[in-house]
């Protein structure tokens, strides 16, 4: 293990209206499917300023009362990296959506009907957990020799 762990920190902003998600129709790079809005954290920004400003860069959307639902990260212990997304979901937003898209359209999408929609793996996975009570940790521990991932570890509390 080298003296220099390497970092990443994203954040994913669930906006739900009654029984609708937005979601955003990823078509680009290797990150196709159906996502919730967010992106990077620049630093020294705050986790939640990043939120906010991500689901309004990607949506137009401005969101307030984002609650906290958890952690979804992978590790990867043989290249000292750690890929860390803090997740929020949240019933209060004001504005109208873009109509230039710029990571992908905008949609809402009614919850049930979402388990349906092309997702990626990790979307996926830590979807039916925005809408349970508590929060969560998801740990995905990358295999690097097959570059995929590996172990998955997931805590409610």
């Amino acid at each position: 293990m080298s003296d220099t762990i390497y970092h990443k920190i994203w954040t994913v902003c669930m906006i739900r209206k009654g029984d609708q998600v937005l979601l955003l129709n990823r078509q680009h790079d290797d990150f196709k499917g159906y996502i919730p809005p967010g992106g990077k954290v620049d630093f020294p920004e705050s986790l939640v300023k990043s939120a906010i400003r991500e689901v309004k860069e990607e949506t137009g959307l401005e969101v307030t009362n984002l609650q906290y639902k958890g952690l979804y990260e992978y590790v990867n212990p043989v290249a000292d990296k750690r890929y860390m997304i803090f997740n929020y979901i949240t019933t209060e937003f004001t504005g109208e959506l873009l109509e230039d898209f710029p990571e992908g359209e905008a949609v809402w999408v009614n919850i049930e009907d979402a388990y349906k929609l092309p997702m990626q793996q990790s979307i996926r996975r830590r979807f039916p957990l925005f809408f349970e009570e508590g929060t969560f940790e998801i740990q995905v521990t990358w295999n690097h020799q097959e570059d995929r991932a590996g172990e998955v570890s997931i805590l409610r509390t």
